[in-house]
C-alpha cells in the first residue's frame, strides 16, 4: 500500500484518493484480464476512486470493471460512472445497464455526462432526467449526483444556476486550461464556494500527447494538476506499470513549488492561448 493521500470529495464527505482510475482505458483493449489487473493494482496500491461511463467502449469498460471489482474489491472503492440520459426513460435505461455491467447494487457517484453543447443544461432540468436521478437516489441506487463537461465554462455556470444542489462536477484541470476557456480560473472557485466535489481530468491534455509535445514532462503535468484545488484527478492508465508510476508521481506531487508552477504556466503559454492543444474544447 502506497502513501497516496486522500481528500474529501466536497460535501459528500467521501474520502477519495487524489488519483483516480480513468474508466475509458479499462476497456480500450477489450481485455478483461488486463483491465482487472489495472483495477486491482490501483486498489492494492492506495487508489480508492474509480471512474467510468455508460458509453465507454460501448459498455466494455463497465463490464470489465465489474469483473475487476469481484472478490471483495467493490467494497474497497468509491465507484463513479456517467450517464448520457437526457430524459427519464433513457436515464433509467442507462443506469440499469451500468448497475448490471458493474455488478453492483449502487453507484456512489453518478454524473450526467458531457454537458458540452448549448441547450444541454436546459434539457437536463426540463426533460425528466434529473427527476429520475433523484428518484434513483431515493431508491438507494445512487448516492451522489453530479455532471461533467470539457468544452464551455458558461455551460457549467448554467448548470449551477439551476434549482438542484449538485454534489460533484468533473472538468479539465491542467496547465493548458489556464490559458484558454479556463475551467480552472472560472469554474473551480464557484464549485469550491458551494462545497461541490471537484473532479479533475485531462492532466496530459486529453490525448496523452498534446501536453507532452509542449516539452512538459508527465510528472510535472500531473503534479501541476494535483496542485490545483481539486479533490481528485482522473487519470487514464492502460497498464499496471503506468498505475504504479502515476501513484508515485501523485505521492510526491506536494513537492511542486509555486515558482515551478509559475514557470510551467509560462512554458505552455504559447501553446495554450488558442486552445488548439486542447482538442476536447472544440472537436
Amino acid at each position: 500500500m502506497s502513501d497516496l493521500p486522500k481528500r474529501v470529495l466536497g460535501k459528500t464527505n467521501l474520502q477519495v484518493s487524489i488519483l483516480a482510475v480513468g474508466g475509458y482505458h479499462i476497456g480500450k483493449d477489450h481485455d478483461p484480464d488486463l483491465g482487472s489487473r489495472i483495477i486491482r493494482t490501483a486498489i492494492d496500491n492506495g487508489i480508492n476512486f474509480l471512474d467510468n461511463a455508460w458509453c465507454y467502449n460501448s459498455g466494455v469498460s463497465e463490464r470489465i470493471m465489474g469483473i475487476g471489482l469481484r472478490d471483495g474489491y467493490r467494497e474497497k472503492v468509491v465507484l463513479m460512472t456517467k450517464n448520457h440520459g437526457r430524459d427519464a426513460f433513457t436515464f433509467r435505461s442507462h443506469l440499469e445497464d451500468s448497475l448490471r455491467r458493474l455488478q453492483t447494487e449502487w453507484i456512489d457517484v453518478l454524473q450526467f455526462h458531457e454537458i458540452i453543447s448549448d441547450g444541454n443544461p436546459e434539457t437536463i432540468y426540463s426533460q425528466g432526467a434529473l427527476e429520475e436521478a433523484i428518484k434513483a437516489r431515493e431508491e438507494g441506487k445512487i448516492r451522489f449526483i453530479g455532471f461533467t463537461g470539457h468544452r464551455w465554462p458558461h455551460l457549467f455556470k448554467q448548470m449551477l444556476d439551476g434549482h438542484f444542489a449538485w454534489d460533484t462536477a468533473q472538468l479539465p484541470a491542467n496547465l493548458l486550461d489556464h490559458h484558454y476557456r479556463s475551467f480552472t480560473k472560472d469554474i473551480i472557485p464557484l464549485l469550491k464556494a458551494r462545497n461541490i466535489g471537484v473532479i479533475g481530468m485531462k492532466s496530459l491534455g486529453g490525448d496523452g500527447h498534446s501536453m507532452l509535445s509542449t516539452g512538459v514532462s508527465a510528472e510535472d503535468a500531473i503534479s501541476f494538476s494535483l496542485s490545483l484545488p481539486i479533490d481528485t484527478l482522473v487519470s487514464g492508465m492502460d497498464t499496471p506499470e503506468l498505475v504504479r508510476q502515476n501513484i508515485e508521481i501523485a505521492t510526491k506531487s506536494g513537492n511542486l513549488t509555486q515558482e515551478r508552477k509559475d514557470a510551467l504556466i509560462d512554458q505552455v503559454a504559447v501553446f495554450g492561448k488558442t486552445g488548439s492543444f486542447e482538442k476536447y474544447k472544440s472537436a
